[in-house]
């Protein structure tokens, strides 16, 4: 069987070029006082022996790594998509990016941030992006950005979106089309978003002049299971909503999926909105209409902001919340008649 392979040390790389380790170290690290040919004989070596500095030797020698950390509880359609925009903004910048999830199990929910950051700090990365953090007093040593923090804004830099107009938005356009029993799946509870998705919904009915109904809620947690079972308990009531507005793109898809299993046409028997724009959400059947909120861009303003306070340099807005819109799609429509 094949032994796996050991790291390449500075050594190796010394050994095979015959030169010392301290010539080595200069050419990494750039520095005067190697003759042109030998540089040269000792970056073909690094190319061929698949050399790399060690970050955590980097940070102790440089106090630098150029490595930037992106930190979630689990890799779900919206961190997804937000890695995206954080790989549009490291590109060309010089900084590196590692990704540090549990893959959702995480333990005690609340206070990863803190756990994953003591793994990372002072010797990995110079600075991180904190994902929908549960926390935001953590004591880290290094410039901190919180993407749709729990609690809101904070003492941390933050991106966000305007969940507020976004579930307006989608609850107006509901009600356009003339529908007045319109079902809510919350997402969940401790996420300041998903509170503000809430009352988009509540003023929205309220301006109109419908009264807010308490039956017609339930959570989905931006969970698909919990969503299933939640949109199965609202769609086999007695009296169903005709529309339902979920907190979130993969609520809506799994309220979509539960509908047809149980016979009913969308947009013709109920409507759906989602909310984020995932790229799902223009796929599924129908094509979900939904509230775009600039996930994508979201990575991207964070990780750019990230790299400007890791530069020492001005932030001109250190608490950025950016707009969101209603894309219209094929899965609302008017209410069905009444016989």
């Amino acid at each position: 069987m094949q032994q796996p392979r050991t790291r390449v040390t500075i050594r190796d790389v010394a050994e095979h070029a015959g030169v010392s380790v301290a010539t080595v170290s200069k050419v990494i690290n750039q520095r005067y006082g190697v003759a042109a040919d030998t540089m040269a004989r000792v970056q073909a070596v690094i190319s061929e022996l698949g050399y790399e500095a060690s970050l955590v030797a980097q940070s102790l020698r440089n106090h630098r790594t150029n490595v930037i950390g992106i930190l979630v509880a689990d890799l779900e359609p919206f961190s997804t998509e937000l890695l995206k925009g954080a790989a549009d903004a490291i590109r060309g910048s010089g900084f590196e990016l590692v990704v540090y999830s549990a893959g959702g199990r995480t333990g005690d929910v609340v206070g990863w941030e803190r756990r994953y950051l003591s793994r990372l700090s002072g010797t990995l990365v110079d600075g991180a992006v904190l994902v929908t953090p549960t926390v935001v007093d953590v004591q880290y040593g290094a410039p901190v950005v919180a993407v749709d923090p729990h609690t809101g804004s904070s003492s941390f830099p933050t991106v966000d979106a305007d969940s507020l107009r976004g579930a307006r938005l989608a609850t107006q356009h509901l009600l356009s089309l003339g529908h007045r029993r319109i079902a809510l799946l919350a997402g969940r509870a401790d996420l300041q978003s998903a509170r503000l998705r809430e009352q988009g919904y509540r003023e929205a009915l309220a301006a109109a002049g419908v009264p807010f109904d308490d039956s017609l809620v339930r959570v989905g947690g931006y969970d698909a299971e919990l969503s299933m079972l939640a949109a199965h308990e609202l769609l086999t009531a007695p009296r169903r909503p005709t529309a339902v507005f979920a907190a979130n793109d993969v609520t809506a898809i799994a309220t979509i999926d539960v509908a047809l299993a149980l016979g009913l046409r969308v947009p013709g028997d109920l409507s759906v909105v989602g909310f984020d724009n995932i790229p799902e959400s223009a796929l599924c059947t129908p094509p979900l209409t939904t509230v775009n909120q600039p996930i994508r861009t979201m990575g991207e303003r964070a990780v750019e902001m990230l790299i400007q306070l890791i530069r020492e340099q001005p932030v001109e807005r250190t608490h950025l919340t950016l707009a969101t819109e209603l894309v219209v799609r094929g899965s609302a429509a008017p209410p069905p008649a009444a016989p």
